[in-house]
């Protein structure tokens, strides 16, 4: 018998934790984040302090979208998008997602707002880093969960890598939501089996599956290899952020640590390697300091 509304709504809020903490965290260990194992703990905040940022702003809206209409509808997703970057702009969104959500709200529509974005639609990571809880709500159906993906991306990021991203983190967060019950390395194969079979063929398929032939090295060394975000695109992000949670998929806060320590984009890069560890591990799995400083996600209101 499939699923009903309320377990992959469950799933997807795991994801949304995990995505979030990494997103929050990631940005405030970014400042310093060669010395990130040094401050893990800050004791001296007091909770809700840590922000969330644009991150976390779109995943909100994939996650309200997949709440109200059990899947992705892409007018509604967009309108979600426009609004929330509407009601607080100040969340760290990039020149090219204020120019794609102003014009939506505008009344310009999404596919030709999206389409128009760096004269052929844009590639950035911005697809990738807010889809993780569509995977998580169709974790039974690959097919599925890559096709709301794709969806998904559609509406800001009409590049086809921009697409492949959002599908590879999909993928990977659906299979690592069917793995709980698998050892941790019976789950590394599967995952990456089922991300490299469904990432449409492109630069950032190819880093994928660069990434998986890397012989085991440090984070900083495969960030040499495969990127960590310095360009925010999905080619220079998408491959190391999977292969780095799949390195921790039983750990979070080692996955949030080794991501930022190696610089980047780090909130960025933060949030997809732990919405990839969180759709396995559920909340309980994510450090309770810091959920607990993390900034509280308005999810009453949905």
């Amino acid at each position: 018998m499939d699923p009903d509304h309320a377990t992959r709504i469950a799933f997807a809020r795991d994801t949304l934790e995990g995505l979030s903490v990494g997103d929050a965290m990631g940005e405030a260990f970014s400042y310093q984040h060669e010395r990130v194992r040094e401050r893990q703990e800050l004791d001296d905040l007091p909770p809700g302090c840590v922000n969330y940022t644009d991150d976390s702003a779109m995943a909100l809206g994939v996650f309200e979208c997949l709440s109200r209409c059990h899947g992705i509808d892409e007018d509604v997703l967009a309108g979600l998008f426009s609004r929330n970057y509407q009601t607080d702009p100040e969340r760290g969104y990039g020149k090219g997602a204020r120019r794609c959500l102003s014009q939506i709200a505008a009344g310009i529509p999404w596919m030709d707002a999206a389409g128009s974005a760096f004269g052929g639609g844009s590639f950035g990571n911005g697809s990738a880093m807010r889809v993780g809880p569509v995977g998580s709500y169709f974790f039974d159906d690959l097919a599925r969960a890559s096709s709301m993906a794709s969806s998904s991306a559609r509406v800001t990021h009409a590049h086809p890598e921009g697409i492949a991203g959002a599908i590879a983190v999909a993928v990977a967060c659906a299979a690592a939501t069917t793995s709980r019950h698998l050892p941790v390395q019976q789950a590394v194969e599967e995952i990456w089996d089922r991300v490299l079979a469904h990432t449409p063929a492109g630069d950032t398929a190819q880093g994928l599956a660069e990434a998986r032939r890397l012989p085991i090295c440090p984070p900083a060394s495969a960030a040499r290899i495969l990127g960590c975000g310095y360009d925010v695109s999905c080619q220079d992000t998408v491959p190391f952020t999977v292969w780095n949670a799949l390195r921790c998929l039983d750990d979070f806060r080692e996955a949030l640590l080794s991501t930022v320590e190696v610089g980047g984009d780090c909130d960025t890069n933060a949030a997809i390697v732990c919405s990839i560890v969180a759709s396995r591990l559920s909340r309980a799995g994510i450090p309770a300091r810091w959920l607990v400083l993390r900034e509280k996600l308005p999810l009453d209101l949905l």
